[in-house]
């Protein structure tokens, strides 16, 4: 099972209640991501989303690693059922939030102009 099984449940709701964190696990459904793709997609600065990232890796959400100077992260595999039951809530959740297909469009836009982790 992952982590998030010894995660407080309070923990794990507390990095599911804030929107932009939302914003980030959506961005992450479509596989793994360099944060500058994160920082792009959300319209946040950089130390704001890797705090974000760092609420949802605690709670056993995201799993990061680095390469060279980049991190990437990607969603947790959700081997546990809460984890499967929490991204598919997501997944079907997608359509009412306006910002996701938004963010994924600011993602591709801002790849075009820069390769910094390509």
């Amino acid at each position: 099972m992952t982590r998030t099984a010894t995660v407080e449940p309070s923990e794990l709701f507390a990095a599911l209640s804030d929107r932009t964190r939302l914003r980030l696990l959506n961005l992450l459904r479509a596989g793994e991501r360099c944060v500058c793709d994160l920082v792009d997609g959300v319209g946040a600065p950089q130390p704001t989303v890797s705090r974000h990232l760092g609420m949802l890796r605690r709670a056993g959400l995201v799993r990061a690693r680095r390469d060279g100077l980049w991190m990437h992260y990607r969603l947790a595999e959700g081997t546990g059922d809460l984890l499967v039951r929490l991204f598919e809530c997501l997944s079907d959740c997608s359509a009412d939030c306006p910002e996701f297909p938004r963010d994924e469009k600011r993602v591709q836009a801002a790849r075009k102009a820069r390769g910094c982790c390509d």
